[in-house]
């Protein structure tokens, strides 16, 4: 059973990840990304990593994934357009996807596993844990400086953005509720007695 499911879940990955590059529609292709998110999920579960196969899920397919959707679906994006780009360009990628694929294969031509670094680890097992156990007992005992660290770098970076995008421009005309809530009727109309054939 567990061999069934490690060979239906690849499938299921390289036929989605083919099918996000040649799908025709963008919705089709990032529906086409969940599938692979959701079988590589599967596949982490069988490895025994149930903690990362739940951030795929949760981070991936629940976040980035649906908000992709909504832009693409949300955007008015002239596909002929697009169409007539990537037809420009055509040459220019083949030539980039031979080289990436010449890099791709030197690399695996010349990898060699040494022997010593099968028995290396950087983190202790722990026996008889679960996954998601032992990632936070190492994060939060071994590596809880650099952990803290990069939250801080995370957080600055975070109110740094927003700090740059967040504009105040005076010459747009804003909405004060407090001000509305607080009027006066008496001021806030004016009643004026106009004659027949007169303009205000």
């Amino acid at each position: 059973m567990i061999t069934f499911a490690f060979y239906l879940f690849a499938i299921s990955v390289c036929l989605a990840g083919f099918m996000v590059v040649l799908s025709r529609n963008p919705v089709h292709s990032v529906l086409w990304l969940i599938l692979a998110f959701i079988a590589s999920a599967g596949l982490f579960v069988l490895q025994g990593a149930e903690f990362v196969a739940m951030l795929l899920v949760i981070v991936y397919v629940g976040a980035v994934a649906v908000l992709f959707l909504f832009v693409v679906m949300m955007l008015d994006v002239d596909f002929a357009q697009l169409k007539g780009e990537f037809a420009r360009y055509l040459p220019l990628a083949g030539l980039i996807a031979v080289v990436l694929l010449a890099q791709l294969a030197i690399a695996f031509g010349g990898w060699e596993s040494s022997i010593q670094a099968e028995g290396m680890r950087a983190a202790p097992v722990l026996l008889d844990s679960l996954n998601t156990n032992a990632i936070g007992t190492v994060l939060y005992d071994r590596y809880l400086l650099p952990f803290q660290v990069a939250g801080l770098i995370l957080l600055v970076a975070m109110i740094g953005a927003i700090t740059l995008t967040m504009r105040h421009r005076r010459d747009i005309k804003r909405q004060n509720v407090l001000e509305q809530m607080w009027r006066d009727p008496a001021k806030a109309m004016e009643l004026r007695d106009v004659k027949p054939g007169q303009g205000l």
